[in-house]
């Protein structure tokens, strides 16, 4: 008998808690067109209209464009010693001619092997870029 009363009980205190804790939940489904706001650099230039208008069907087109345009913001942070805003994020014009130039009509397989390419060499990147970044403020 006392274990049932002692569960009622640890249910009745634990209500309010967790009533308290929970997130708010709202039936206001307007879109918030405003800015995106990250931790770092807000004033980022954009991206390409195209890499938002792509058809879903070839989307790895822009997925291998952010990684090859974060590949060359990285290795000249690496080359510079630099991790301003403005070399951390580039304007996207050289690296969109870069990819329209020699990797645009590829098939997905070749940009699979071409990203994954990438990933190790951004790898090899990373604990220099981290290091310079984060003396910078900007990782």
């Amino acid at each position: 008998m006392r274990k049932p009363i002692l569960a009622l009980m640890l249910a009745a205190l634990a209500g309010p808690l967790v009533a308290q804790t929970s997130p708010q939940v709202s039936n206001d489904l307007t879109v918030d067109m405003s800015p995106q706001q990250y931790r770092i650099c807000n004033d980022r230039p954009a991206r390409p209209t195209w890499m938002d208008e792509i058809n879903p069907r070839e989307a790895y087109k822009a997925a291998a464009l952010m990684e090859l345009y974060e590949i060359r913001a990285w290795e000249e942070i690496a080359e510079s010693g630099d991790c301003s805003c403005e070399t951390r994020f580039p304007a996207w014009d050289s690296s969109d001619g870069e990819y329209h130039e020699r990797y645009a009509g590829l098939s997905q397989a070749e940009h699979s092997a071409f990203r994954r390419d990438w990933i190790e060499v951004r790898k090899q990147l990373e604990p220099s870029v981290r290091t310079i970044c984060e003396a910078q403020g900007n990782w």
